[in-house]
């Protein structure tokens, strides 16, 4: 599957899930923008690297996803945008009625918001391009529910409403728009909150993760930033071509139950 010749645009991609698929979109060959908010010298160094290992083209390019101007000028200022991944997105767990209004408002900005705004910056490139592809990341909490997290299961499933939108606005023209819906994937982040929850629960590495952590997760298994990026691939290839609008689980099959 090769995006030679193609421009791929990650939002929130210094890490993670982000980075996973920038790796991923440098292997099929596509030239990388990776973003976040900061702009440290190892951010740069971060592109360089992705840069030499995959012999193609990497800019970093800061960002806050948060603002709405500063997301519209990511893709202003990568100048082409034939592939847009909106990845950024943060977390806070807290009963709705003590939900601090600053972590709802937040929560809401970079997780939606700003996709919103991506889009409708990279939407004119494509049309001008004649070829684009929208992959928006939503969660396995775009699609079903959990207790304590309702800004981000909103923002996730309003990311999933926005998807549709998007690919019946742009469903006559050689443009696709998809959502890739993780589970549980093992990020640095989550790798770290290991630790803490086999000394909370008094379990093992494995157990731990079986019974607390996959709980939800039937297959028990982690899903990779690896397969996020080979399934962003994938949607971006012509082989998904005629598939928009939809959404991709990628969760060991949580949401089959």
């Amino acid at each position: 599957m090769s995006l030679q010749g193609k421009t791929a645009v990650i939002t929130g991609s210094n890490s993670g899930i982000g980075l996973g698929i920038a790796h991923e979109m440098a292997r099929a060959g596509a030239s990388v923008v990776i973003n976040s908010f900061t702009d440290r010298a190892e951010d740069h160094d971060l592109a360089k690297s992705i840069a030499e290992e995959h012999g193609v083209e990497v800019r970093y390019i800061q960002a806050d996803m948060s603002k709405g101007d500063e997301a519209r000028a990511l893709i202003e200022k990568a100048g082409t945008c034939d592939i847009l991944i909106n990845n950024a997105g943060i977390q806070h767990v807290a009963p709705i009625d003590e939900f601090p209004v600053a972590k709802w408002d937040a929560i809401i900005a970079i997780n939606l918001n700003s996709a919103f705004h991506t889009t409708a910056a990279a939407l004119p490139m494509m049309r001008k391009a004649g070829w684009g592809r929208v992959v928006n990341i939503a969660s396995a909490h775009g699609l079903t529910a959990s207790p304590y997290k309702s800004a981000y299961i909103a923002a996730k499933h309003g990311i999933v409403g926005m998807t549709k939108a998007v690919a019946l606005e742009t469903a006559e023209e050689p443009i696709t728009a998809n959502a890739i819906c993780p589970g549980y994937v093992l990020t640095p982040l989550v790798e770290a909150q290991i630790p803490d929850t086999m000394k909370e629960y008094g379990m093992d590495r494995e157990t731990v993760i079986r019974e607390v952590m996959l709980k939800r997760q039937p297959s028990k298994e982690f899903a990779t930033v690896a397969q996020m990026g080979g399934t962003a691939v994938f949607l971006c290839s012509d082989a998904a071509a005629q598939i928009t609008g939809t959404t991709i689980s990628v969760d060991g099959g949580w949401t089959a139950l």
